[in-house]
């Protein structure tokens, strides 16, 4: 448990370094991103080549009706079907007659309009071509026909036809050539050219050729644009089946795995052929099993910590309920008092044991909640340590700040901090003699890159035995000298300084200082911290 808020240091290097080779930092967000752009890609180029090729068509086809009109309008101006001198006019009967003789391209419809824009000549109607849809089929003798009328809708798109049709004669008779793009009487889609006639400079007329074949241009671009449809939805479908068997059905399978979990059928998440994955996936499954790993080793260590309270626990009620069995039965007011004597010693240690299991027990909470900040430890420990000499007494041993050095800033939580030199600080003066010196010293080992920073407790107590320098960090382990109060310990404060360093990237050890003879002087422990910049 001492070490299970170190998870949430940074991830490792050379996930940072595979994630900056990623579009977006993302491998999967870029393969989607590139499927889809491929079928818009593919539909989009499809439509601006249909389109390109429908304006190129109809452009062909103003140029052709353009050619066709003009020399048309020449034969018209040139070869005498005028009357007048010197004003000459079309003669209507004559240019309708050449129009009938000269002019019979399949698809194509010719009108003439005298310089009022009145219409004097149409070529379907002196041909024998009739426009628009065949007729329905004869009714039944008896049947009641439909009404002649047209309906509003046809008449309100006649009146649009014949109002475009004016306004484009009204252009071309002011002498510029006019070409559109309109829609006729039966409301199709026409490529028209109107072009005026001409004696000499006289404008006589209005020439108009319609070519109505607009819709089957469009129809046969509709079923080009069919085949870069079916693609784009091939590739859409393709992409969705892709996302399906490698997105969905492996979320699907963590979800199942996390519910196995929260349904206490297993202890942690193992999917090693998606753990395998270089994807975001992978990347979800490995963080979920070393969540649920760690879930699992921190359930562990809190039925261990309970175990060791109940074990520790246990001990000062026995000799409570002992001492008051006991009581009872006591004679004389020196045994009493003795019994009431142990009573408050046992009180007092369950008192002490309880507070220190009540604050090993918010740790991990406290630490995930308070946000790292970097912290000056030459300000920390000078507070620190001056608040322990304000409150000295004579025959308590002294606390002494020995060696400070600067750029001494560490990433971390202030309040845990200050809980481990505090619970390092009292653990060297309840071993220290009476008058003694509790030595404190900070100091930077940049031989040790990751944790150049050193704090040194120094203490002039008996030392710790050579087979108890790494035991006296285990929860509830506790050897105390002669003449100390019972149950003035719990021993969980070296636990806890553990528990605290670990989570903020360091280590602590104790050892023992020895003379030049081999003599133990006292214990010392060391605290390695990074410094900010470093690792944290």
């Amino acid at each position: 448990m001492a070490s299970d808020t170190a998870t949430a240091r940074a991830e490792p290097e050379n996930v940072r370094a595979r994630r900056r080779f990623r579009f977006g930092g993302s491998r999967l967000g870029g393969f989607i991103l590139a499927l889809n752009l491929l079928s818009l890609l593919i539909l989009f180029g499809g439509a601006l080549l249909l389109n390109e090729w429908k304006r190129g068509l109809i452009e062909a086809r103003q140029e052709s009706l353009s050619v066709q009109a003009e020399l048309l309008a020449n034969v018209l101006g040139e070869l005498g079907i005028t009357q007048g001198d010197p004003y000459p006019m079309l003669d209507d009967r004559a240019a309708a007659l050449w129009l009938r003789d000269n002019f019979i391209p399949a698809g194509q419809r010719a009108r003439l309009f005298d310089i009022d824009g009145i219409e004097v000549s149409d070529s379907y109607r002196v041909s024998d071509a009739i426009p628009g849809a065949p007729l329905p089929p004869a009714h039944p003798a008896g049947t009641a026909l439909p009404s002649a009328e047209p309906s509003p809708r046809e008449t309100a798109r006649l009146a649009r036809a014949n109002a475009e049709l004016s306004a484009e004669v009204e252009r071309a008779l002011t002498g510029a050539p006019q070409a559109s793009l309109r829609r006729n009487e039966e409301g199709e889609r026409v490529v028209s050219v109107s072009l005026p006639v001409r004696h000499v400079q006289q404008v006589l007329g209005v020439l108009t050729l319609e070519a109505g074949d607009v819709n089957a241009t469009l129809d046969a671009q509709r079923r080009a644009l069919m085949p870069f449809a079916l693609v784009a939805l091939a590739v859409n479908l393709l992409a969705s089946l892709v996302l399906h068997l490698f997105v969905a059905r492996p979320m699907m399978r963590l979800s199942a795995a996390a519910d196995q979990v929260r349904l206490q059928r297993a202890r942690a998440i193992s999917l090693p052929d998606l753990e395998d994955r270089k994807d975001e996936i992978g990347d979800l499954a490995r963080a979920l099993e070393s969540m649920t790993d760690t879930l699992s080793t921190r359930m562990d260590a809190i039925e261990r910590f309970a175990a060791d309270v109940s074990h520790e626990i246990k001990n000062p009620l026995t000799s409570i309920r002992s001492a008051l069995e006991t009581l009872p039965l006591v004679k004389t007011d020196e045994q009493r008092a003795r019994l009431t004597n142990l009573l408050q010693q046992d009180v007092r240690r369950l008192d002490r044991l309880i507070t220190d299991i009540s604050n090993a027990s918010r740790l991990d909470a406290e630490l995930s909640r308070d946000r790292p900040r970097a912290i000056d430890l030459n300000d920390l420990l000078g507070d620190i340590i001056g608040v322990y000499e304000a409150g000295r007494k004579p025959e308590e041993p002294a606390v002494r700040l020995t060696t400070a050095t600067d750029n001494a800033r560490v990433m971390g939580r202030d309040v845990p901090l200050g809980q481990v030199f505090r619970n390092l600080i009292d653990n060297a003066r309840s071993f220290s003699p009476a008058g003694g010196e509790v030595r404190v010293s900070l100091y930077r080992d940049d031989s040790q890159a990751d944790l150049p920073l050193r704090i040194r407790i120094d203490d002039d107590g008996p030392g710790i035995p050579a087979e108890n320098l790494e035991t006296v960090f285990e929860r509830f382990y506790t050897s105390r000298p002669k003449g100390t109060a019972f149950g003035a310990n719990s021993g969980l404060g070296l636990s806890i300084v553990r528990q605290i360093v670990d989570a903020h990237g360091g280590q602590v050890r104790a050892e023992n200082r020895k003379g030049e003879d081999g003599a133990v002087l006292g214990a010392r422990f060391e605290v390695s911290l990074p410094a900010v910049g470093k690792r944290a």
